[in-house]
């Protein structure tokens, strides 16, 4: 993964109208769907659709609105998942630049029955949740102690272009009983942080033997100096 400053992101358009992120010499994640166009927007069609193993969906963006259905297989990728990934549609071949934006799920099972995805038209801001990732040890932990992840993800306002698939943030220098915040993240050129710059991203715990322990070696200190 690239450095989380001074990246220059780079997408790329070919003339079927698929598109990569470049970032660092790495291809930023895309998941290919297969979709096919729904006529009939009605109660009842819809209800069929879901009947036949379908998912309805619509892509939206700019000038675009496709309604179209998928099939869970398609999709999975993108919905079970703790990683952010692009979504390559297909659709009565034409190729559309997507995220998903919104899904929803059946009451009482774990069915999806709508999907909205974001087509991405270069230059217009989007604001998305990125995964936030580690990078290094802390000395905290190598001394005894527990990385613990308060935060996983954080928004973050940004154009197309400039996307990325996850933040990094160094770790290395974090001690024992030390915080991380958001604020310590710093995020590529064209890409700002909304979440809170106050939120702990991250702790070093003092486990209750460890602080027992040193509790005990300061106490015995104490007592040979007196």
């Amino acid at each position: 993964m690239p450095p989380v400053s001074g990246v220059e992101q780079i997408c790329s358009l070919s003339r079927s109208g698929r598109s990569s992120y470049l970032k660092a010499n790495t291809v930023m994640k895309a998941i290919a769907v297969k979709g096919e166009v729904r006529q009939d927007l009605g109660k009842k069609s819809t209800k069929a659709a879901r009947v036949a193993g379908l998912i309805p969906c619509v892509l939206y963006g700019g000038d675009t609105v496709v309604h179209f259905t998928t099939t869970k297989n398609d999709v999975k990728q993108l919905i079970y998942t703790p990683d952010f990934k692009l979504a390559d549609i297909e659709v009565d071949g034409k190729h559309y630049r997507c995220i998903l934006k919104d899904l929803q799920f059946h009451a009482t099972r774990e069915d999806v029955l709508h999907i909205d995805f974001l087509h991405l038209n270069e230059g217009n801001t989007i604001k998305v949740d990125v995964p936030v990732r580690f990078r290094g040890t802390a000395s905290g932990v190598k001394a005894g102690g527990k990385l613990l992840q308060k935060v996983r993800k954080v928004k973050i306002k940004t154009t197309p272009e400039k996307l990325v698939d996850e933040l990094l943030l160094d770790i290395t220098h974090m001690e024992l009983g030390q915080s991380i915040r958001v604020r310590d993240i710093k995020a590529g050129e064209g890409i700002e942080i909304l979440s809170s710059p106050g939120i702990p991203v991250a702790t070093i715990e003092i486990p209750r033997a460890l602080r027992s322990a040193t509790m005990a070696a300061e106490k015995a200190t104490g007592g040979k100096k007196k």
